[in-house]
């Protein structure tokens, strides 16, 4: 059971010469494309690109199950404490493969098992809300940072404790607490060690956007029964095809291509997903993340000024063609589109026959919600294509553990390709460190005096300007 990648809709022979690609066009990258393929296996087999090695996880899969089995049956609730890609993640496998109203389920329904929480903020009526609906003395709290660094985990983290230490006493609040974290080094580390809390590692050299596969995105999965074995092998299952030098068999590279070609030649610098399914929703916002933040970059690897990126937009069908498509169809010429296509749904609802005698809604009758939704794709499809603008299918024959395993690590290898090809570092970061830097200077933290300076001397805002 595999994920397809259809890539008609790219070429020039569907939506022209103009907007579309030719094959002689992409197998110009096929020199390129050998060497970044050769520099990518190079730093796989030194070990500097960890993130390749995360779906061959046997023995942490089982570790983590056998937690989450212990979880299940001492607690009544885990809430996840992260942002960006510590969040992300987990979020995207849970919205998938879970059911959608699982939080409202009886305890039967969800096999007994926690109800989940991602607290991915720190909005503080967002943060003050969860006391509404949890029972501290039932609830485990999944602290996640690489470095325990990160403001507002750490932020989130010191409120929890204290709630916990002020409920349960001292004798019992480390039970309740689990973090996930650097194996040596940081804070979050620092206090672990200290604290005596059972803990995971992420591996060093994974970033965040990269960790779904560590337990970052496999605890909080494997608490509500998500079957994470089966997650793995798909991922392992894409690795097989994404270590195919040749680009006409390997979706990652080639996807990677075409999106690169149309942003630098074709001036489209916007890369929209739109899944046709609610539970793949999530995966368009963990993507967003993946791509923005490993592409968008001011410096190439020369150090010259490059600010490159194609900026990623999520859309659901289909939802938002009764609000975003008319853009995509009439607007500006712009745009990539990536729609993301279940073949098999998880449930079968038919239309029944009412109002026999209005003939604009009767003809509905007889036909499913699935056969509606398939045909609002094809339409969208067709109206994307007579109006010449690309569009690619990634097409799931259903959504389980193991199609989005396959979803996910794709990604991720078109994302470390892509940076290859617009010879950027799509591992770092810089621009969301340095308003971290800022935030951490007005807020007083040691070793950042300057940023405070920095800003204090910033040119005043004038009152006339703000009306």
């Amino acid at each position: 059971m595999e994920i397809k990648f259809d890539f008609n809709n790219f070429m020039a022979e569907f939506i022209g010469n103009k907007n579309g690609i030719s094959e002689s066009e992409v197998n110009n990258f096929k020199n390129k494309a050998k060497k970044i393929h050769k520099d990518l296996m190079e730093k796989r087999e030194k070990g500097e690109l960890p993130f390749f090695d995360l779906p061959y996880q046997d023995k942490l899969a089982e570790e983590i199950e056998k937690t989450a089995d212990d979880i299940s049956k001492r607690f009544d609730y885990f809430i996840v404490l992260g942002i960006g890609g510590s969040a992300l993640g987990g979020i995207a496998l849970h919205t998938a493969i879970n059911h959608p109203y699982y939080n409202q389920l009886s305890n039967e329904k969800r096999n007994f098992r926690p109800k989940i929480y991602f607290l991915d903020n720190i909005d503080p009526v967002f943060i003050s809300s969860i006391f509404d609906v949890i029972d501290l003395e039932k609830s485990c709290f999944n602290v996640i940072s690489k470095s325990g660094g990160t403001a507002e985990t750490a932020s989130q983290f010191l409120i929890f404790l204290n709630k916990l230490k002020n409920t349960l006493g001292n004798a019992s609040y480390k039970k309740h607490i689990i973090t996930t974290t650097d194996a040596k080094k940081g804070k979050l580390r620092e206090i672990t060690d200290k604290e005596g809390f059972l803990n995971f590692v992420i591996p060093a050299g994974v970033g965040g956007r990269f960790s779904v596969f560590t337990p970052v995105g496999l605890l909080p999965s494997a608490i509500t029964g998500i079957d994470i074995k089966e997650l793995l092998k798909g991922a392992a299952e894409m690795d097989k095809k994404c270590q195919n030098e040749n680009i006409w068999e390997n979706p990652a590279y080639l996807n990677a291509i075409f999106h690169y070609i149309f942003d630098i030649e074709k001036q489209k610098n916007i890369s929209v997903m739109m899944p046709y399914s609610n539970s793949l929703k999530d995966i368009a916002d963990w993507y967003r993340q993946l791509w923005a933040e490993s592409l968008g970059k001011k410096f190439n690897l020369k150090n010259e000024i490059v600010n490159t990126g194609q900026t990623p937009v999520k859309a659901l069908g289909v939802t938002d063609q009764h609000s975003q498509l008319q853009l995509y169809v009439e607007g500006p010429d712009d745009k990539v589109i990536t729609f993301l296509t279940v073949d098999n749904y998880k449930s079968i609802m038919e239309i029944p026959l009412e109002y026999k005698e209005i003939k604009d809604i009767s003809y509905l009758s007889g036909h499913t919600l699935n056969e509606l939704i398939k045909a609002e794709r094809d339409a969208t499809e067709l109206t994307l294509t007579k109006n010449h603008k690309p569009n690619c299918n990634i097409i799931f024959p259903e959504v389980n553990e193991y199609t989005v395993g396959q979803i996910l690590y794709m990604f991720e290898v078109q994302t470390a390709f892509a940076g290859g090809l617009y010879n950027i570092n799509p591992f770092d970061q810089p621009g969301v460190e340095e308003g971290k830097h800022f935030a951490y200077g007005i807020l007083g933290r040691k070793g950042f005096e300057h940023k405070k300076e920095e800003i204090e001397k910033r040119t005043p805002k004038k009152d006339k300007w703000v009306i």
